[in-house]
């Protein structure tokens, strides 16, 4: 029988419950820690009060090409590549302290927050397996995401071209009808 280190259980237990804080769904914890599925289970009802939701992460690397979720995503993406270049911290690390600067600067600008954690952590993958890279955009020199598969020498990004329907949702047409 193996030995089990104290100390490292207390610091999968802390990574589990960081993530869990910030939102994480179970796959990603169990991906990113050694723990159990039912000490993961227990330590999620234990901090949220409910049990996990159920049902597959959220997989289309589509989605992080609408406007909103691109200029989040890129926005992540970009202050996550540049903890990973800067620092020698392991990746999930790099994951947590690049989604709390995320939060923070969505919250210092009084945005909606749109990238949840589970999506941060799916779009790490897709950029780590090349479904999806950055490029810069011709007009204001900024890193965004795109398709990798895709023509992109002439790339300008949606904060240049903003689409007409931009920001547009029934979520902000019902906000700004409560403010009239």
């Amino acid at each position: 029988m193996r030995n089990k280190s104290i100390l490292t259980e207390a610091k999968q237990i802390h990574l589990a419950t960081e993530l869990i804080q910030l939102g994480a769904r179970l796959q990603v914890l169990e991906m990113n820690s050694n723990l159990s599925r039912e000490r993961l289970v227990k330590l999620y009802k234990e901090i949220r009060g409910v049990s996990p939701p159920k049902g597959m992460l959220p997989y289309s690397e589509d989605w992080f090409m609408s406007w909103q979720p691109n200029m989040h995503s890129s926005l992540f993406i970009n202050i996550f590549n540049y903890i990973t270049v800067n620092s020698e911290i392991k990746e999930i690390d790099a994951l947590i302290k690049s989604y709390k600067l995320y939060l923070e600067h969505i919250q210092v600008n009084s945005l909606q927050q749109v990238l949840s954690l589970t999506r941060a952590w799916t779009l790490v993958r897709f950029m780590k397996s090349e479904v999806l890279c950055l490029t810069k955009c011709v007009k204001c020199r900024g890193d965004f995401l795109v398709h990798s598969l895709e023509i992109h020498s002439n790339h300008v990004c949606g904060l240049c071209n903003i689409p007409s329907r931009a920001g547009k949702t029934k979520k902000s047409a019902a906000a700004s009808s409560k403010l009239h």
